[in-house]
């Protein structure tokens, strides 16, 4: 067993890698939920996840995973029998579609090859003939994390408005909060899903739910079983800065300071930071001569890169190869993709030589995994994080033919 130094490269699309000043925020004793000092802690992450998620309407916060949160979504607005659309854009889709399928909703799968983002086309065309308005609800990811496609949520929203459909616009955006643009409210969305382990810098443990008036008003009027999920309860607790049941305290601490350090950066920058790397990291893709899982130049997400492996060459064993030598930590492909794809993360508590160190891992493995590819994609990842425009990078001589 090879003995490491140093940090261990963490380069999976989430969780992500912890900063320093979020553990020691989270670093505290025991405390009274139900105190004056509790509700200041509560009050104040509130407001700053209305912040994050660009909106004045409450956002629910569960002591979950991102899959309570889509549970929560569920169960607040939709009974057994409800008329669901939903897009195949990966494999967290179609976690989400178990999901649905539990509660005995009736789904419509949009099918997708996992290469690109929703087909808005094909959502718009379902809307449209669904003259009785049957379908009670969209649900689209935002940022596909098995893939690394992005759907625009405004694009279906527009789609969804121009066939005057009322059905509500729902939103897994569990690794798009934090590391990408995203506004709940002037995109028409009514009921947003993020989690804490991706752009947000946390630990797994809080999930949240992000939910427009007329969400609420469907929620208020269904008559659906649930009760640890139940947005009425937590928002009628969170008027006096607490929970309904015992809030997960430390992990509040850390994500009053992960939102502090992303305002610091200022959301815009941190939005235009994790581009910049998803571009650098595409360049090194191209010069390898390997292929994006995302074949859409309009989807790439700016939070990671899944990457192709050549044909008769085992993605599996390749990130062994690199966890073995360079003690990192990459993405595996998921379900239809596995052992075809391995995915870098690019995203959350990041920074220019990190990822000259992830592609520098990743080229190396390359070279120790004999895939075949050419040299030179570190040398135009640097080009592109130093503003110029790459140019063909010349063979390297180790490169494997």
């Amino acid at each position: 067993m090879t003995l490491h130094t140093g940090r261990h490269f963490l380069q999976i699309p989430g969780p992500t890698n912890i900063p320093d000043r979020v553990l020691r925020a989270m670093d505290m004793p025991g405390l009274d939920h139900r105190g004056a000092e509790f509700a200041e802690l509560g009050f104040a992450v509130m407001a700053a996840m209305q912040r994050m998620f660009r909106t004045t309407r409450p956002v629910i916060i569960f002591p979950s995973s991102g899959t309570g949160a889509w549970e929560a979504a569920i169960v607040n607005t939709l009974l057994p029998g409800d008329k669901v659309l939903m897009a195949e854009t990966g494999q967290f889709a179609v976690l989400w579609h178990g999901i649905a399928d539990k509660f005995k909703l009736d789904v419509d799968f949009v099918p997708g090859d996992w290469r690109r983002g929703a087909d808005v086309e094909a959502i718009e065309a379902k809307l449209a003939a669904d003259r009785q308005h049957k379908i009670k609800a969209v649900m689209v990811v935002h940022n596909e994390t098995s893939t690394g496609c992005v759907t625009s949520p405004l694009e279906v929203r527009k789609a969804m408005d121009r066939t005057k459909h009322p059905a509500l616009l729902m939103v897994d955006t569990i690794s798009g909060l934090g590391s990408m643009e995203y506004e709940h409210d002037s995109w028409g969305v009514d009921v947003s899903v993020a989690g804490s382990q991706k752009g947000l810098m946390l630990p797994p443990g809080l999930g949240f739910n992000a939910v427009s008036e007329k969400a609420l008003a469907v929620a208020k009027a269904s008559p659906s079983m649930r009760s640890y999920w139940d947005w009425q309860e937590v928002i009628a607790f969170n008027k006096l800065g607490t929970f309904p049941y015992t809030p997960a305290i430390n992990l509040l601490y850390g994500l009053r300071e992960a939102i502090a350090m992303l305002e610091e950066e200022g959301l815009d920058n941190v939005f235009a930071r994790h581009k910049r790397h998803s571009a650098a990291t595409r360049a090194a893709v191209k010069v390898w001569g390997l292929e994006t899982q995302c074949q859409d130049p309009h989807a790439h997400s700016p939070a990671l890169t899944g990457v192709r492996m050549p044909e008769g060459h085992d993605a599996d064993n390749f990130r062994k190869v690199v966890l073995d030598n360079f003690d990192m930590s990459l993405g595996t492909g998921l379900n239809k993709i596995k052992g075809k794809a391995f995915r870098i993360g690019h995203i959350g508590h990041f920074n220019d030589l990190m990822l000259m160190g992830t592609l520098s891992g990743v080229e190396m493995g390359l070279d120790l995994a004999q895939v075949p590819h050419r040299g030179g994609g570190v040398l135009a990842a640097m080009e592109v994080l130093k503003g110029r425009d790459v140019v063909s990078m010349p063979k390297s001589k180790s490169a494997v033919a």
